[in-house]
Formats: structure tokens, C-alpha cells, sequence
């Protein structure tokens, strides 16, 4: 699974290295990627919005067992901000 994910992330960058980019491909790569251990660091802004039915990013996923943690978050009236770390080794 790593080796397509970062197969297809490279060859959208067109072969050239994209640091902090996964790439494109919505949640289901960013899934993919925080699975292999491949995101540093991911920074979400929640917005207190009802958008309807869509593909849950943490759904089945044990962040703190893959190595993160939440090390900053925040609240305005319009968002959300949210940082996972990925711990060093």
C-alpha cells in the first residue's frame, strides 16, 4: 500500500520532490499516508459546519498507537485549529 501511495504522490509532482504535499487525493490518501507514518505533521481547521455524508479521516485510525499527538489547537468562532506531531522514534 506505502509503495502506491508514495508511487502516485511522486508521480503527480512529476517526479520532483514535493515536501509537506501528500499529493492530492482527498481523504482517503491523507488515510493512506498517516497509516504508513508518512505525514510529520498535519494541521486541520475545523469549521462548526454540517456539510452531510463524506469519508471520515480518523475513522478505524489509532493516532496515538501510530505515533501522534496533538500539540497545538485553538478556537475562533469560525474554526477550529488543530496540530498533530508525529513523535520522533
Amino acid at each position: 500500500m506505502t509503495d502506491g501511495v508514495v508511487g502516485r504522490a511522486g508521480s503527480r509532482a512529476g517526479g520532483r520532490s514535493r515536501p509537506g504535499r501528500a499529493g492530492g487525493g482527498g481523504v482517503s490518501t491523507a488515510r493512506q499516508f498517516l497509516q504508513a507514518g508518512l505525514i510529520d505533521e498535519l494541521h486541520l481547521a475545523v469549521s462548526p459546519v454540517l456539510l452531510g455524508s463524506g469519508e471520515n479521516l480518523f475513522a478505524g485510525l489509532d493516532l496515538p498507537a501510530l505515533g501522534y499527538q496533538r500539540t497545538e489547537h485553538g478556537s475562533s468562532p469560525h474554526a477550529t485549529p488543530i496540530i498533530f506531531t508525529k513523535r520522533a522514534p
